[in-house]
């Protein structure tokens, strides 16, 4: 919820936002408004009501759920986190928040409040934005920064983490199932290619698809081992060339092998390979750079091919 002045100067747009008039000041300098929506569903200036609303003996260490918006004092927009995500996202409220500071003006805040808030920059910069300098269109505008807010909920830390968790398994269910179906298109281009070359290919247990072409006479390299690997690697629905070892001064990488240090395709492909082996690995995108691709390159969901040599194990 930070924000740094990069992502203010990035974000600035000229919009027109009426700022609502002050109705009050903090003692260390923030001219507040406060909201509250009535049963009509219309926003209505509401009193800070001391001490119910004062920060916080119930709330500290809490996270409220919010957008903000950040204006300059002429009324141009900087940064909208509704437009960056579009849910409200939790902002820590601390035991002690600093004066003047962002995090005291959200303080202020109950939940199903909106606020405008008119804070000093120097300060906010000083001590919400990490002592950042203030950008000169910001002096410009008068030296204060503008805020919108509306909160929405207050979540435990517990509860939270709990949020986060449910998020980030449901998003991997669903990478999961992603990946299951690029695989059947990519290992039906694999079959396919292996079929109009007239290559007889082995697959490693974990889906990667490899030809060796010359076998080497030495062991197999063991998890943890340095690997020494000569290598060319190019798109197979396309065969362009996106690096090689040849680019390098024939200098082979050295990685350890099954530490996940390169593409999931290669430590499943050469631990299968003896060492002096040559031979060629034809690799779906799941097990390579996925849905995003590397670089110009290396295009979403490519399925790639590298021809390589095991030329040392240590």
């Amino acid at each position: 919820m930070i924000l740094t002045a990069a992502l203010l100067a990035g974000h600035w747009a000229a919009a027109q936002v009426p700022s609502a008039p002050s109705a009050g000041r903090t003692a260390s300098g923030i001219d507040y408004q406060l909201y509250r929506q009535g049963p009509d569903g219309r926003f209505a200036p509401r009193a800070l009501m001391v001490p119910t609303d004062a920060p916080y003996a119930s709330r500290a260490g809490q996270f409220l759920t919010v957008f903000l918006e950040f204006r300059t004092g002429r009324d141009s927009v900087l940064m909208s986190s509704r437009r960056l995500q579009p849910k409200p996202q939790p902002f820590p409220l601390l035991p002690t928040p600093p004066r003047g500071t962002l995090e005291e003006a959200v303080a202020l805040l109950l939940p199903g409040d909106s606020a405008v808030f008119r804070l000093p920059a120097d300060t906010l910069f000083a001590k919400t934005f990490q002592g950042q300098p203030v950008p000169p269109f910001i002096k410009q505008a008068g030296n204060v920064l503008v805020i919108s807010a509306r909160a929405f909920e207050l979540v435990s830390r517990e509860e939270l983490t709990a949020r986060e968790q449910k998020l980030r398994a449901e998003q991997a269910k669903k990478d999961a199932a992603a990946s299951a179906q690029q695989l059947v298109k990519d290992n039906a281009q694999i079959q396919a290619y292996l079929k109009r070359n007239k290559l007889v290919a082995r697959k490693t247990p974990g889906g990667t698809s490899y030809v060796i072409t010359r076998t080497g006479k030495g062991p197999l390299p063991k998890k943890g081992q340095v690997v020494s690997v000569l290598y060319k690697g190019s798109v197979l629905a396309t065969g362009k060339v996106f690096d090689a070892s040849a680019q390098h001064g024939n200098v082979p990488i050295d990685f350890p092998l099954g530490q996940g240090q390169v593409i999931t395709g290669w430590d499943q492909a050469i631990a299968a390979l003896p060492t002096g082996s040559k031979a060629i690995l034809l690799i779906p995108s799941p097990l390579a750079y996925g849905t995003r691709g590397a670089g110009a390159d290396i295009p979403p969901n490519a399925v790639l091919r590298f021809d390589v040599e095991l030329v040392g194990v240590k």
